[in-house]
C-alpha cells in the first residue's frame, strides 16, 4: 500500500497542493486528473521519489516495490532491447550480474560459493528463472516483435521505443506502477492490450492520461487534483465527469428548486451503479457506488472553452473525390495511389501506419502541396480549413498579441475590439490573458487559438491533423462536443478512441498501395479488425 501523508508543494508563491492525505489500496487503479498546470507530473515524481515535498512524506509498504513509467526514449541507446526491460525490476538486476560475474570469475574460492548460493536463493524467489520469458511476453504484448528483442535500442524506431520503456515499467510485478501518460505513442492495438494487463493487474497502479476511454476501462477511483487538494471518486472518468457537471449545476441553480436536481443525481448514481456491474472490477466498485452520498460529489473548478463551428453556407450535392493520388517525399513514397470519394455530411478519420502519409494527404487536400499524380476534386460550394499538426508557422516570431492576431483572421464586421475578446474569453484567454505575445504561448494555447482562427472561418469543411495535441482534458472534451456538433463535414487525424468514435461516420485507411474507405464507426472497424471484442 502507498499512503500519502500531510504532503504539500509550493512553488514560488504558487502552490500546486497542500496537505494531501491518501491511501491508494492495491487492487485498485486510480486515475490522477486535473487542469493543464495543476502539478499531476509532479506529484507522481513526489510519491516516486524523484522529487521531495516540502512536508509530510510518502511511505511504502515492508519490501514493496514501486516501478515508474521512464520519459528518456534515448537513455539506453546502447543496450539489447531485452536487457532494458529487465532493468526494470533493479534488485533482480543486480542480483543477475553479480551471479554472472561470480560465476566467471577464473578463481572461483569457497566464499564465492556460499555467495553465489545465496544469490541463487534471492534469484528463485523473485522468479528469475521466468525473467526473460515473461519480459518477452511484455514486449510481444506491446508489438515488439521476436526478432527485436536481441537488438541494440539505437536499432529501434521511437515508437518503439516508448513500448519498451513500458514494458520496462510493467515488468516483475511491482507493487505500485506510476504511470504518466502511458497510451502516448501506442498504436491501437497495443493501448486494447495495456488496457487489458492493467485490468488484471492485482496490485496498485496510479495514472495520468489524457485519453478518456482510456481511463474509463482501466480505472477504479479517479483522484482528481482540484482547489490545491486531491480528493478521491469511486468509479471512472465518465462518472467523474457526469456527476461533477451535476453538481456544478445543482450549485448554479440558485433559484430553482434543487430538489430536482437531487433526484437527477441520485438517479445518474444509480444507473452508474447497475452499469458497473457489467465491468471485471464489478463487485467491489458496485458496492463502493452504492454507498456514495450526495455530499461526496462537488463541483469542479475546472473551466471549458467554448467551441462553436458556424458554416456561412450548405454543402451541396458534392463534397469530394479523390482520385488516383500518390506523392514521394525526399525519395520515399509515401501516397501511391490513395482514391476515395467523400458525401456531404460525412465526418472521416484517417488513419494508417505512417504519420507522415496521412499528414501529406492533409496538405494535399488543404491545397498546401501539390500531389505528384491524381487529382483533389472538391464540391463547388465547399470552403476549407486546416489545423495543422505544426503550426509553428503562425507564431515563431509573431510579435502580436492574441487580439491583433486574431484579428488578422476575422471577417470585416467581427474585427472589433470587443467582439475579439469576448471570443478569445469563450476561449480562456481572460483579461490580462489577450495581452500575451502570440510567439510566447504554451503548445495548449496555440491549439486552442488556431480553433479560434477556424470557427471565424466559418468553413463546411474541417480538416484537422491530431486537433488534440497538447489540449487538456476539459478542452478535448469542449473539442469533441464543438465537432460533434458541427453540421459541416470533416477529415481528421487522431489517437484518442473516445474522440473518433464519437465523431467519425467513415474511416478512411491509408495503405502502401492505396486507401481504403468505409461507412463506418470506428468502434465497428476495430471489431473487425479484431482489437476489440
Amino acid at each position: 500500500m502507498l499512503q500519502v501523508t500531510d504532503v504539500s508543494l509550493r512553488f514560488g508563491d504558487r502552490k500546486l497542493f497542500e496537505d494531501v492525505n491518501i491511501k491508494f489500496i492495491p487492487g485498485n487503479c486510480y486515475g490522477l486528473i486535473g487542469a493543464n498546470g495543476a502539478g499531476k507530473s509532479t506529484f507522481l515524481k513526489v510519491l516516486s521519489g524523484e522529487l521531495d515535498s516540502q512536508s509530510g512524506h510518502v511511505s511504502l509498504g515492508k519490501d514493496e516495490r514501486l516501478a515508474v513509467l521512464k520519459q528518456d526514449h534515448f537513455a539506453h541507446e546502447d543496450e539489447k532491447v531485452i536487457e532494458v526491460v529487465l532493468k526494470g525490476h533493479e534488485k533482480l538486476w543486480q542480483v543477475m550480474n553479480e551471479k554472472n560475474e561470480i560465476y566467471m570469475k577464473p578463481d572461483f574460492s569457497d566464499e564465492d560459493g556460499m555467495r553465489a548460493a545465496e544469490l541463487e536463493g534471492e534469484f528463485a524467489e523473485m522468479n528469475g528463472w521466468n525473467a526473460e520469458a515473461d519480459a518477452s511476453v511484455l514486449l510481444s504484448g506491446l508489438g515488439i516483435k521476436d526478432e527485436l528483442h536481441d537488438k541494440q535500442m539505437s536499432e529501434l524506431e521511437n515508437n518503439q521505443k516508448v513500448k519498451v520503456l513500458l514494458a520496462q515499467s510493467l515488468f516483475g510485478d511491482p507493487d505500485v506502477l506510476l504511470l504518466d501518460e502511458p497510451t502516448n505513442g501506442l498504436d491501437i492495438k497495443a493501448i486494447a492490450w495495456l488496457e487489458d494487463f492493467l485490468i488484471n493487474f492485482e496490485n496498485t497502479v496510479i495514472v495520468v492520461s489524457h485519453d478518456r476511454h482510456f481511463l474509463n476501462n482501466v480505472c477504479t477511483h479517479i483522484a482528481d487534483l482540484d482547489f490545491g487538494k486531491i480528493k478521491l471518486f469511486v468509479g471512472n472518468y465518465d462518472f467523474w465527469y457526469q456527476s461533477s457537471q451535476l453538481a456544478s449545476q445543482m450549485a448554479q441553480d440558485q433559484n430553482k428548486k434543487k430538489e430536482e436536481r437531487i433526484k437527477e443525481l441520485q438517479d445518474f448514481i444509480a444507473r452508474f451503479s447497475a452499469n458497473a456491474s457489467k465491468s471485471k472490477q464489478a463487485t467491489s466498485r458496485k458496492k463502493m457506488l452504492d454507498k456514495i452520498e450526495l455530499d461526496d460529489i462537488q463541483p469542479s473548478s475546472r473551466r471549458y472553452p467554448f467551441v462553436n463551428f458556424n458554416i456561412e453556407r450548405e454543402i451541396g450535392n458534392e463534397l469530394l473525390q479523390v482520385q488516383g493520388v500518390s506523392k514521394t517525399i525526399e525519395g520515399n513514397k509515401v501516397l501511391n495511389n490513395v482514391s476515395f470519394t467523400m458525401n456531404p455530411n460525412d465526418k472521416a478519420v484517417l488513419i494508417g501506419e505512417s504519420e507522415i502519409a496521412k499528414t501529406t494527404l492533409l496538405r494535399i487536400l488543404a491545397g498546401e502541396i501539390e500531389p505528384d499524380e491524381g487529382t483533389v476534386k472538391w464540391g463547388v460550394t465547399t470552403s476549407q480549413s486546416y489545423l495543422p499538426k505544426d503550426n509553428s508557422e503562425f507564431f515563431e516570431g509573431i510579435n502580436m498579441n492574441l487580439v491583433d492576431w486574431l484579428r488578422q483572421y476575422a471577417p470585416p464586421e467581427e474585427q472589433t475590439e470587443t467582439f475579439l475578446r469576448g471570443f478569445l474569453g469563450r476561449m480562456l484567454f481572460s483579461g490580462e490573458e489577450v495581452k500575451k505575445k502570440a510567439s510566447v504561448l504554451s503548445g495548449g494555447e496555440k491549439v486552442r487559438c488556431m480553433l479560434s482562427k477556424m470557427m471565424l472561418s466559418s468553413s463546411n469543411v474541417l480538416l484537422l491533423d491530431e486537433p488534440t495535441n497538447h489540449l487538456d482534458l476539459e478542452s478535448i472534451t469542449a473539442v469533441n462536443d464543438g465537432l460533434k456538433n458541427f453540421k459541416g463535414s470533416l477529415i481528421f487525424t487522431s489517437y484518442d478512441f473516445e474522440f473518433i468514435n464519437t465523431i467519425a461516420n467513415r474511416v478512411i485507411e491509408l495503405k502502401e498501395d492505396g486507401a481504403i474507405s468505409k461507412e463506418i464507426t470506428y468502434d465497428e472497424y476495430l471489431r473487425d479488425q479484431g482489437v476489440y471484442n
